[in-house]
């Protein structure tokens, strides 16, 4: 996975970066592919229904046609089409070069946009392909693609996803001036750039153009949709333009509304952006707004359906919800970092775990000499828990800011794969809201009923080489504080120090 680095700032330098950046495909899916490529029974629609199941790879076979092809000739509007030209063994030869990667080693933000693109696809499926079944390929394939300039980017920058979601979509800002703070260039015109360079099918490009160049007909369209409940008077006016309504009936606009109504349904169904998708759509569809509002849930309930990552958010899970509650909430801001004082106490707990030889007569001491540091650096919550020497069972010593019943806890390593892990070697987790869905499950119940927090540290110590201790601390919920997550890796240290130190007492 590319490390997030500092971003480029001009529209030639993103290109440079994400025009040829390689996309991962997931390991098992990875193997199914080159199990089907070596299929000699599956024709062609059979492989390419295969392919577009891995959006990745999908746009990988569509961009190595397309790119490596006649500059002159018309670029493959479908992966089918750019398969037949590809051949078996070229499209082997590009699986091979693409990174199979362990679905945690991938990131969220690049995984959420592609199930957000395969929404889209069930949308236009469900909504547009009777109408177009002579164009059911470039339908299918454009909608699910026609996100993908943006893919690479949140590979290589997962971090755009969250600021792109609490600023745009939670907080409201300006996309334009968000776009321009974070990327330094219009996110449309980059999409723009990508598409021509990969020469994507022309439905995409032109959805782009349209974004950017073309907005006076978007408009014009906008404001005869919210007439939704007088469909005579919608026609009149439609007749009345006799161009809008050659442009509002082209195929390549079931492109646009399937992603407009997939993206505007990550944040909310009933807000004014989702609202105005819908309506278009219902414009172009020729149906009332509220059967058009029912086929849309049917179809994001089918796209659900074929989603199995919990880690991931569909817009399908908000229809059992009350209508007016939002699955974003407002960041919470970090804690102050630790006082001055906080800060002169937790140093003399470490100078304490530092003295040599130990001044502790017996663990209980040391741990509780190690929770007094945790505090002092401004955590809030916290356990300290030692492991017996077969790993088979880890005991509380130490508790602070939570419940009583803490202190006489005991879990089974064996029943957690997270605490497996911890103890197999010294390591850390931190847990975030967005890697939280991943690890929940793998927790004990006990401990997350203890923390019911999606910002959390825990960290296995080891003495010899064996481990021997291991820390859950948070700050009461809240994103953890930078200077506290530095000063608890530095009393990490010191009480690693402070075992090996006890360990030798008496020698």
């Amino acid at each position: 996975m590319p490390t997030s680095k500092s971003l480029p700032r001009t529209l030639d330098t993103w290109l440079q970066q994400l025009g040829k950046l390689p996309l991962p495909i997931e390991q098992q899916q990875h193997v199914r592919l080159r199990r089907i490529l070596a299929d000699s029974r599956l024709n062609w629609r059979e492989i390419a229904e295969a392919i577009e199941a891995s959006p990745s790879f999908a746009l990988q076979v569509l961009r190595e046609v397309n790119q490596s092809g006649n500059s002159l000739s018309a670029p493959a509007e479908s992966v089918e089409t750019a398969l037949s030209r590809l051949g078996l063994t070229r499209c082997e030869a590009l699986l091979n070069l693409a990174p199979a990667l362990p679905e945690q080693d991938i990131p969220l933000a690049f995984r959420q946009i592609l199930l957000i693109s395969q929404h889209a696809s069930q949308q236009a499926r469900g909504l547009f392909g009777a109408r177009l079944a002579r164009l059911w390929n470039e339908l299918h394939g454009c909608s699910l693609l026609f996100l993908a300039p943006v893919w690479p980017l949140l590979y290589a920058h997962p971090e755009l996803f969250d600021a792109w979601e609490q600023r745009v979509l939670l907080k409201g800002e300006r996309p334009a001036a968000v776009e321009q703070e974070l990327l330094g260039v219009p996110l449309i015109q980059l999409c723009i750039k990508l598409a021509e360079r990969w020469r994507l099918p022309e439905w995409i490009v032109r959805g782009y153009r349209l974004l950017e160049r073309d907005r006076r007909q978007l408009v014009k369209a906008l404001h005869i949709a919210r007439d939704n409940e007088h469909p005579l008077h919608q026609q009149q006016m439609l007749d009345a333009d006799i161009p809008l309504r050659h442009w509002l009936t082209h195929p390549s606009n079931c492109v646009l509304l399937a992603n407009g109504l997939a993206v505007s349904a990550h944040h909310a169904w009933d807000t004014a952006h989702s609202l105005r998708w819908q309506r278009l759509t219902g414009l172009y569809l020729q149906i009332p707004l509220s059967e058009l509002q029912q086929e849309v849930h049917q179809h994001a309930v089918s796209s659900a359906r074929l989603s199995h990552d919990a880690a991931l958010w569909h817009p399908a899970q908000a229809l059992i919800w009350p209508w007016h509650v939002h699955r974003l909430k407002p960041a919470v801001s970090a804690p102050p970092p630790p006082k001055r004082d906080a800060l002169a106490l937790w140093r003399q707990h470490c100078a304490r775990l530092l003295a040599e030889p130990s001044s502790f007569a017996n663990v209980l001491q040391l741990t509780a000499c190690a929770r007094d540091a945790l505090q002092a650096c401004g955590m809030q919550r916290i356990l300290v828990l030692l492991a017996d020497r077969t790993h088979t069972r880890l005991q509380v010593q130490q508790a602070a800011g939570l419940d009583a019943s803490a202190a006489s806890l005991s879990l089974d390593p064996t029943q957690s794969q997270v605490l497996r892990r911890l103890l197999d070697a010294p390591g850390q987790l931190r847990l975030t809201p967005g890697n939280v869905a991943q690890f929940s499950a793998l927790l004990p119940g006990h401990l997350k009923a203890l923390f019911p927090s999606e910002h959390l540290l825990l960290r296995s110590l080891a003495n010899n080489g064996r481990v021997v201790l291991l820390l859950v601390a948070d700050q009461s919920g809240q994103p953890l504080n930078d200077v506290s997550l530095q000063a608890v890796g530095k009393t990490a240290q010191c009480i690693e120090r402070a075992l090996g130190s006890f360990s030798r007492r008496g020698r």
